[in-house]
């Protein structure tokens, strides 16, 4: 009699009995985790928020819907690898304990083989997390963002800083102070023009106002002054200033939070503009792009290490896979976090930067696999 499992390669192994049973209690550990988890952050935070909602009266549906049903989604997928990891080890090491794993293993199958339905299940997990990621997230970051603005008091004032620095272009910067969002109105703006390095024209103005429909700014007076290669300034006082800047008005607000609320398409739109503006952020818009896409595909490196490190039966139990498993998995995000900043700051290329977890990790989960039970 042939056994259930031929050794060997196979692009389809198929879906035996026992490959739908690991993917079932896999995919149904990690989505009782993430249940356990989603109905314990939004518990705490309503109770932390209660008092803002008391204050501003905000409805409960509006509460529910347009906050917490938005809120939920972010959540899962900023922490969906660490609990498919979680849901990995718990459950094989489950399966070690009562020797299962060691029975499959004598019953032909091969230890590459065993990991074919979990595979299958990071995959499906990948898949909903790339969705949630270029898509889902930013559009629900909107609705969470704007209930914050409307109901909770501490948050009104954030997407706009006092003093607004952009480059709109090279060798040209656009200074504003105290813009309002509601009036649409600064106190200050100037306009700066450099070449070579040297300052050769300056535009200042108060109380400037921008209209949404016509796109430009408008103020009664406006200073001009320039500067000859000599250095010699000419002054001239002005009225009624209409201009049109290559700046959107949301590029005001604080752009790590308005790239969070763009998709992957106006992501990748918006980071051309900048680079062709040669903005000096463009570095943190190109980390969100990376981190898209590095974090989902994540989970295939830890369900990997996970399985190596728990398929082992020990005397230490589920405890001391889990154990091993999380401080393995929290340094992994902790890594994500240090090479973020890394990226930020310039100290390495972006690509490599945001990737390298990712890389120092398979090298890892690789060492397991090999060390594994076969």
């Amino acid at each position: 009699m042939e056994p259930q499992y031929k050794k060997g390669i196979s692009w389809w192994p198929g879906l035996k009995i026992l490959d739908r049973y690991i993917i079932r209690k896999f995919v149904g550990t990690y989505l009782f985790a993430i249940a356990m988890i989603v109905v314990v952050v939004v518990v705490f935070d309503y109770v932390e928020k209660i008092d803002d909602f008391a204050t501003t009266q905000a409805p409960l549906k509006s509460i529910f819907l347009d906050y917490y049903l938005n809120f939920v989604p972010f959540f899962v997928n900023q922490f969906s690898a660490l609990f498919t990891f979680i849901a990995c080890i718990f459950f094989t090491s489950k399966l070690a304990h009562r020797t299962e794993i060691v029975a499959m293993l004598s019953g032909g199958m091969s230890f590459r083989r065993l990991m074919w339905p979990y595979f299958i299940s990071a995959s499906m997990i990948t898949a909903i997390s790339l969705v949630l990621s270029l898509w889902v997230i930013p559009i629900s970051q909107r609705s969470c963002v704007a209930f914050e603005e409307q109901y909770i008091p501490r948050r009104k004032a954030v997407q706009y800083e006092r003093h607004i620095y952009r480059q709109i272009s090279p060798g040209t910067f656009l200074y504003i102070r105290g813009f309002s969002p509601s009036s649409l109105q600064a106190s200050f703006m100037a306009l700066e023009s450099y070449e070579d390095g040297a300052m050769r024209s300056v535009l200042d103005a108060s109380d400037v106002k921008f209209d949404p429909e016509t796109k430009r700014w408008t103020a009664q007076r406006y200073i001009t002054r320039n500067f000859d290669e000599k250095g010699v300034e000419t002054f001239q006082q002005n009225r009624n200033l209409d201009t049109l800047l290559n700046l959107d008005i949301v590029e005001l607000g604080k752009m790590q939070s308005l790239v969070k609320t763009m998709n992957i398409t106006e992501l990748n739109t918006f980071i051309e503009q900048q680079r062709t503006k040669g903005s000096d952020l463009i570095r943190q818009f190109e980390v969100e792009h990376h981190t898209r896409y590095a974090y989902p595909l994540g989970t295939f490196i830890l369900t990997l290490i996970g399985v190596s490190l728990s398929s082992r039966k020990t005397r230490g139990g589920t405890g001391l896979h889990i154990g091993v498993g999380i401080v393995l998995c929290f340094s992994y995000i902790l890594l994500n976090r240090i090479f973020e900043e890394f990226a930020k700051g310039g100290s390495l290329p972006t690509l490599l930067a945001v990737w390298l977890p990712n890389i120092v990790y398979i090298i890892i989960a690789i060492y397991l696999y090999r060390k594994a039970p076969k």
